[in-house]
């Protein structure tokens, strides 16, 4: 029999930057604002901001101060309708648009926006279009105008920022109001895009965080550079402004398309330069071109410490000052189906209430993630995996599945993904096992293409203790586990019963710069409660527990049956090792990246399904199938 001391706790890994409030979240969750459309001067979002933040809940919300002195009756802020909320708010879309002009009132400026379409994109993607017009209207766009940019940056960025003077905490409305992260794109139109070519290309704390440029006619001086990869969408540029962009995005190959060319990374086909050429162009239709096929496939992800590229700015190292952000594909969700036919559904129903916790909580709120395909009955039963996705700690679920790269994963592989909303569950361990196992089972009931067979579960943080609590509680329900991070969790006696005659696959992921009860930060290496989690699973599937030397094997503390290294998306690099049962099956894995923090990286879902899929879960006899060439 499997001895384990009961209880071993591993740390609670809360996702970084977000807030948990104690207690339940409670019922009826919602991550959408409900809130109408709006247009604003800067000045009057300064002071709606804060006031809307107060009507949502408690606490003192001010205006980021970063925006003080910000000159007047320069900006416009068009905010569309059903923002995303809570703790969705960072999937706001945001589009910075450059106009070298000077509008006479507010109705000049958003009928400006009107015609080129742009209220109309924003109010299907969801977010804010931030119009910026030169402080000196006679001079045009200088270099004075950077610094506005820096402010507008870092107050649509502070997502969650505060600061505590005595007992009183200030919280900064402006990135909650219309502001973002992931979802950053900007437009430069003639002197607009010289601006953006001169000030803001060749700063990589600014370029480093934008997911797509679109820039019709702009020049660029010859001293200045591209600092950092930026796909970009050309209208005609100059020579020299072409080269730097391609130069940057290290392009290597070329394709035409209906009057346009576009240069593109083989390896990374996201590093791309799309040019146009031609008299008199359709700026509305070359904007509707440009987010169709550029900025509504790409985003921008910070997973790098804070402030690494901001030394000496007045607000380095706020929440989210990590540049460089990750480049990272993008599958846009249009009236609840992406372009490559998922279709994203939510629940939130009564079907799991009879499963409840001490204080009355239950799994209500879910969110299917399934190919068109499967609903329009193409596919053969029982051949499609299931994956149970688990958000952090303070996290949502539809900006997990997308920031983690699910999405991109089921768009590609077409499997289904369901991801439910457990924060106040995660207190009872009986609840949430049990309620995640009736979601798995209600999945297969409502979807007959399942697998059951395949049927896998991945969390990060706090989900990764979801994980561990649905492994320890229905192991035979799964055929191979991902714990990304780490959470909080107790192994009893009784799980280790489970596992007597059950075998099940585990990856455990961490990084560098992980929380400390997964990672030791003096020098990066598995943490004791790390090496607990790890031998659990060993001794959990009949193999020999590790003892650990970090002198002999830096990092992972162990010599692994076999291992790799990679280079992921061109900037990280990758470990993997492997620890093999007597048939030779890598039955347990570590997966350690070096520089992330403690935080969503667009890549470790692609990690996690390249080990998950390999498994699979002989329904009659419940033994563990590895099947090393899957894809």
């Amino acid at each position: 029999m499997l001895k384990i001391q009961s209880p071993l706790t591993l740390a609670l890994a809360l996702a970084a930057g977000l807030a948990l409030a104690s207690g339940a979240f409670g019922l009826d969750y919602s991550n959408r604002l409900g809130n109408r459309a709006t247009f604003e001067t800067l000045e009057e979002a300064r002071v709606s901001g804060p006031a809307a933040a107060s009507a949502q809940g408690s606490g003192v919300f001010k205006s980021h101060p970063v925006l003080d002195g910000y000159p007047s009756k320069t900006t416009y802020v068009y905010r569309s309708a059903n923002l995303w909320s809570g703790r969705a708010l960072r999937s706001n879309t945001n589009i910075l648009v450059f106009a070298e002009k000077a509008f006479p009132n507010k109705d000049a400026a958003l009928a400006f926006l009107k015609q080129l379409g742009l209220t109309d994109i924003i109010d299907a993607a969801i977010g804010s279009v931030v119009l910026v017009t030169p402080s000196d209207p006679r001079a045009g766009f200088t270099a004075a105008d950077q610094k506005h940019y820096y402010a507008l940056q870092t107050a649509m960025l502070s997502l969650g920022e505060s600061v505590r003077s005595g007992n009183t905490v200030t919280t900064w409305a402006d990135g909650a109001y219309f502001g973002g992260f992931g979802f950053l794109y900007a437009i430069g139109i003639d002197g607009g895009a010289s601006f953006f070519n001169n000030y803001i290309a060749g700063t990589f704390d600014y370029a480093s965080r934008i997911a797509g440029a679109l820039l019709i006619n702009g020049r660029m001086e010859e001293v200045h550079k591209v600092a950092a990869v930026l796909p970009v969408y050309l209208v005609n540029p100059t020579a020299a402004v072409e080269a730097a962009y391609k130069g940057a995005n290290k392009t290597d190959a070329v394709k035409g398309e209906a009057g346009t060319t576009t240069h593109f990374n083989q390896a990374l086909p996201l590093q791309q330069v799309v040019v146009h050429r031609g008299p008199n162009p359709d700026t509305a239709a070359i904007i509707k071109k440009a987010y169709d096929g550029m900025f509504s496939r790409t985003m921008r992800i910070p997973a790098v410490k804070q402030g690494l590229h901001s030394a000496g700015t007045p607000f380095q190292g706020y929440n989210f000052d990590q540049a460089p952000y990750s480049l990272a594909p993008r599958n846009v969700i249009t009236d609840g189906v992406t372009r490559d036919g998922v279709s994203v559904t939510a629940h939130q129903e009564d079907r799991f209430s009879s499963i409840k916790s001490a204080a009355g909580e239950y799994l209500q709120t879910w969110y299917e993630y399934v190919p068109r395909e499967v609903l329009q009955n193409r596919v053969a039963p029982g051949t499609v995996p299931l994956v149970i996705a688990l958000h952090g700690g303070g996290d949502d679920p539809q900006a997990f599945v997308e920031e983690v790269g699910w999405l991109e994963m089921v768009c590609r592989e077409r499997f289904i993904v369901v991801a439910p909303e457990h924060q106040s569950l995660y207190s009872d361990q009986r609840v949430l096992g049990q309620s995640l196992a009736a979601l798995a089972e209600y999945m297969m009931k409502t979807y007959p293409a399942i697998d059951a067979s395949r049927v896998y579960a991945s969390g990060y943080s706090m989900g990764g203790g979801a994980t561990l609590t649905l492994s320890t509680s229905h192991p035979r329900l799964l055929a191979a586990v991902v714990d990304m991070a780490g959470a909080m969790f107790t192994f009893t006696d009784d799980m280790a019963k489970r596992f007597e005659e059950t075998d099940l696959p585990f990856m455990y992921m961490t990084s560098a710069y992980d929380l400390a009860p997964n990672i030791n930060p003096e020098d990066g290496s598995l943490s004791d409660n790390s090496q607990v989690l790890m031998n659990t699973f060993l001794r959990f599937n009949k193999m020999s527990p590790v003892r650990f030397d970090f002198a002999a094997y830096p990092k992972c503390g162990f010599q692994a049956d076999a291992w790799s290294e990679t280079l992921l998306n061109d900037e990280h690099k990758n470990f993997l090792w492997y620890l093999h049962n007597g048939q030779g099956v890598p039955m347990v894995a570590l997966n350690y990246t070096a520089n992330l923090i403690h935080a969503l990286y667009p890549q470790y879902a692609r990690i996690a399904w390249d080990y998950l899929s390999r498994f699979s879960r002989d329904q009659k006899t419940g033994v563990i199938e590895y099947h090393p060439y899957a894809r």
